[in-house]
C-alpha cells in the first residue's frame, strides 16, 4: 500500500494536471485528508466531476466546498448529519464504502461504490465514509438547502466517532 505522503502528492499533480486550483488541504487527519479546491476552479470542478448534474440554485452564486477526498483503507470519517445542506459525492477512485441512515444508529452493512459512482446524501441523513481495501477518492459538494442561510463549515453533528473527536 502506498503512503499518505505518495497518494496526496499523486491526486496533486493530478489535480494540477487538469488546471484545478488548490485552496487548501488537510493530511492530519486520522483517516486521511482532504484538498479543497479553490472557487476560480469551481467550473472546471463541476465539468469534470458533476457533469450532468442539475443544482437548484447557482453553484457560483454560494460556496459548495469543493473537496477531494481521500480516505486511507480500513478507516472511517466520523458518523455524521448536516441540518443545512445536504452533500453530493462522485467516487473518483474506489470501491469506497458508504454507511447511510435515517436515525443516529449506524447500520452494521455499508453499502459500496465504485468509479464515477454518484451519491447523494440528502438534508438530515446520517453518513460515513469508509476505505476499503485501498486508497479511496471522492469529490464533493455541499448542496445548500437553504439558500437564504447557506451551510458552513460547522454545520456537522458527529455522532460517533472511532478517533475521540466531537
Amino acid at each position: 500500500m502506498i503512503s499518505k505522503e505518495q497518494i496526496s502528492s499523486d491526486v496533486r499533480k493530478e489535480l494540477e494536471n487538469k488546471n484545478i486550483l488548490i485552496s487548501g488541504e488537510d493530511f492530519e487527519r486520522p483517516w486521511g485528508g482532504f484538498f479543497k479546491i479553490d472557487n476560480r476552479s469551481l467550473k472546471d470542478f463541476m465539468r469534470i466531476y458533476f457533469s450532468g448534474v442539475e443544482l437548484s440554485y447557482d453553484v457560483l452564486k454560494l460556496n459548495v466546498s469543493p473537496k477531494i477526498l481521500i480516505v486511507e483503507p480500513g478507516k472511517k470519517l466520523s458518523w455524521q448529519s448536516h441540518e443545512r445542506r445536504s452533500e453530493l459525492w462522485r467516487v473518483v477512485k474506489g470501491p469506497v464504502g458508504i454507511y447511510t441512515s435515517l436515525t443516529d444508529e449506524q447500520p452494521k452493512e455499508m453499502s459500496v461504490y465504485n468509479d464515477n459512482d454518484i451519491v447523494e446524501m440528502e438534508l438530515g441523513t446520517r453518513h460515513r465514509l469508509a476505505g476499503l481495501d485501498d486508497w479511496g477518492i471522492v469529490a464533493e459538494i455541499w448542496i445548500h438547502k437553504f439558500p437564504g442561510n447557506p451551510s458552513d463549515e460547522d454545520d456537522i453533528r458527529r455522532i460517533e466517532d472511532d478517533f475521540g473527536r466531537q
